[in-house]
């Protein structure tokens, strides 16, 4: 009796392995075609890119090795550290000024609008702040460099007609105000995100601690403070690190809007690459920078990465 107590025991563990073996293989199955595309699209042309890096070339005729000689040339390129210190401004621009705006619009868009207005009308604005992210980035930069027109535009005019003649500006051709122009329209084009993403993370907190919180007399910043926040921590973390990637990488804005001008004041590692690669034709110098960039955005995602699996292992109990 115990024997075959034991044979079926075997033969049922031996089953339950090998249904769980079977499993594995079929997700596998479903995961091989994300992986192929993504080794075609992203890690073969990074491959490529990483190695033309290392050679001198025009695009035409065979590429010159020269190994680490664009790289060290880089690192003495004040043009390159110019551009990226304006991506420092761009991350200001798109992650730090969005989340900040984003945390208050979506507490208030909650907790004042959908309270007193009902839902509809707050889900009616979330849609009106989202809707630059819907729009074609080109799209929003043609009307953005209509509005900031020196001559006939939009922003200039309505300043004249208030009588604020005197701050007329050409907002996107002067080089001391040109880089501030363009972060006020990234501002714009990037808060959506973070608001539609912390108004469903608003929907995880439980009321009843906002309820208790209440009744033993916290107001509402103190509540917002020490409820709201750390319970859409993730969400926070979420929106930084997206948002942080998307201004290191930021091009089609400055494309439509400057072009990198005016005399390089919003220039940008992206933009940089782009035009010393088709423009100038160093390709392999072009490569190089987009190869440094690709680099620095790794290694700050695994950064903020590590950093929100920390922060969540130590909310645990």
């Amino acid at each position: 009796m115990r024997a075959a107590t034991r044979s079926r025991l075997r033969s049922h563990s031996h089953s339950h392995s090998h249904s769980h073996s079977h499993s594995h293989d079929s997700y596998a199955l479903f995961l091989l075609p994300g992986i192929l595309a993504f080794t075609a699209v992203i890690v073969v042309p990074f491959l490529m890119n990483t190695g033309v890096s290392f050679t001198e070339w025009q695009g035409i005729g065979g590429p010159k090795w020269t190994g680490l000689a664009n790289y060290r040339e880089l690192m003495d390129d004040a043009e390159f550290w110019a551009s990226f210190r304006h991506s420092l401004f761009m991350v200001v621009a798109m992650a730090a000024v969005p989340t900040m705006l984003g945390l208050v619009l979506a507490a208030a868009l909650f907790d004042f609008v959908g309270r007193h207005f009902g839902g509809r009308w707050a889900s009616v604005l979330r849609a009106c702040f989202y809707l630059p992210q819907v729009l074609p980035i080109a799209v929003a930069g043609i009307v953005w460099s209509w509005i900031l027109a020196p001559d006939n535009g939009s922003l200039n005019s309505v300043l004249k007609a208030v009588g604020l003649g005197r701050w007329q500006q050409d907002w996107l051709g002067d080089p001391d105000i040109a880089l501030y122009s363009v972060m006020g329209v990234m501002v714009w084009v990037q808060l959506g995100f973070p608001l539609v993403v912390f108004m469903a993370g608003l929907q995880r907190v439980d009321p009843q601690l906002h309820e208790a919180a209440e009744l033993d007399g916290a107001g509402w910043w103190r509540r917002f403070w020490h409820i709201t926040l750390p319970q859409i921590r993730p969400e926070i973390y979420v929106v930084l690190t997206w948002c942080t990637i998307a201004a290191l990488k930021v091009f089609g804005a400055v494309y439509v809007l400057t072009k990198g001008g005016p005399g390089g004041a919003t220039d940008v590692p992206s933009y940089f690459s782009f035009t010393t690669f088709f423009e100038k034709t160093q390709v392999g110098y072009g490569a190089a920078i987009s190869t440094v960039l690709t680099v620095i955005i790794l290694a700050l995602t695994l950064i903020l990465l590590r950093l929100q699996t920390r922060a969540e292992d130590g909310d645990r109990p």
